[in-house]
């Protein structure tokens, strides 16, 4: 029995990302034929490899620029905090319902802050693993990773970093580099952060950023997205098309000298030449997305509302958008052979 309490608390060498998450199959450069194939018989059933869900609408942080808290990202059924959500033994059963209903080979947990619902998670995650699913949990790491989920198979502990501690610390207080520091001993986690016009415009930035987090032997690597804005949102923190590219390149210069920096040039191309829509995302096709009350679905893709594709700075949507213009034997994109198994399995599925 779970007691209800709150906490305080965002290749295939790349076809392995449809089994798995974009950063596990990049980390490990494999084919699993195994996977491929599992992964490939879910879109052929009309059934979705990964299944993201937002398991808690609480959150003590209140960070600019968060795509979650948006009027716009349920598309209409209302903000997330204003939802009504599940704790204890009620949420480990309806996600485990869920996870059973749709069979994903990958599932990540966001929120809100997921370490709100952190006994909760002690209980579901090894539930999961032994599903033989993997699990991505997103956090801020606002409070202390319990120590027993490092012996979780299968599991990838993520946090969101905003940049040096003097950015990070306004922007996500009270989840400070401090707290963070300590709250991650004694784990083996990924850094992701997400560069905003703020960051990529100074000098010298990330070189910064690279060295400090480079340097703890916690961190197993850095995963680096870019700032998705809405159609027609005009955002301080949208990178111009020359900033971008700058950036870009920066990266792919980075990488040489931190090997924990993973930006292979697939997903350099993906962010050059992201899909033009939703429609042409293969991780947004191949994604389905639950928010709070666990029922209610985020669309078109985790960011919800209306996000500006030409734009978009996702990494598991770059990192697709490249392997489906990759082409086999240097014939058939392989774009085309994913939209054709999706056909089938959406007829398939409605049939």
């Amino acid at each position: 029995m779970i007691r209800d309490g709150s906490g305080s608390g965002p290749k295939i060498r790349g076809i392995r990302k449809i089994a798995v998450c974009t950063g596990d199959a990049l980390q490990r450069g494999l084919l699993n034929r195994s996977d491929v194939i599992r992964a490939w018989g879910k879109i052929l059933s009309g059934r979705y490899p990964n299944l993201s869900i937002e398991i808690t609408r609480e959150c003590p942080l209140r960070c600019p620029g968060c795509y979650a808290y948006e009027p716009e990202h349920l598309n209409g059924a209302g903000q997330l905090r204003e939802l009504s959500d599940y704790k204890g033994d009620a949420l480990v059963e309806k996600v485990l319902a869920l996870v059973d209903q749709h069979k994903p080979l990958h599932l990540s947990i966001v929120g809100g802050e997921p370490l709100v619902r952190f006994r909760e998670l002690n209980v579901l995650l090894p539930k999961l693993s032994e599903r033989g699913i993997v699990v991505q949990i997103v956090t801020s790491a606002v409070r202390e990773i319990p120590a027993e989920w490092k012996d979780i198979p299968g599991l990838y502990i993520v946090v969101s970093i905003d940049g040096l501690q003097p950015e990070h610390d306004e922007r996500r207080k009270p989840a400070t580099y401090e707290r963070i520091l300590r709250h991650i001993e004694g784990h083996s986690i990924i850094v992701h952060c997400t560069a905003t016009s703020q960051t990529a415009e100074s000098p010298g930035y990330f070189e910064e950023f690279m060295e400090f987090w480079s340097a703890r032997k916690e961190v197993r690597q850095i995963w680096m997205s870019i700032f998705t804005p809405q159609l027609g949102a005009t955002d301080v923190e949208i990178l111009s098309p020359e900033v971008r590219e700058k950036f870009i390149n920066s990266m792919t210069e980075l990488r040489e000298r931190f090997p924990k920096l993973l930006f292979p040039d697939r997903v350099a191309n993906g962010y050059r030449e992201p899909p033009r829509s939703p429609e042409e995302c293969i991780f947004s096709r191949t994604t389905l997305n639950y928010t709070a009350d666990l029922k209610s679905k985020v669309t078109p893709c985790q960011f919800g509302g209306t996000p500006d594709c030409s734009q978009c700075g996702c990494m598991a949507s770059s990192g697709l958008a490249a392997v489906g213009n990759y082409k086999l034997l240097n014939i058939v994109p392989v774009r085309s052979i994913f939209n054709i198994s999706d056909r089938i399995g959406k007829a398939v599925g409605s049939g």
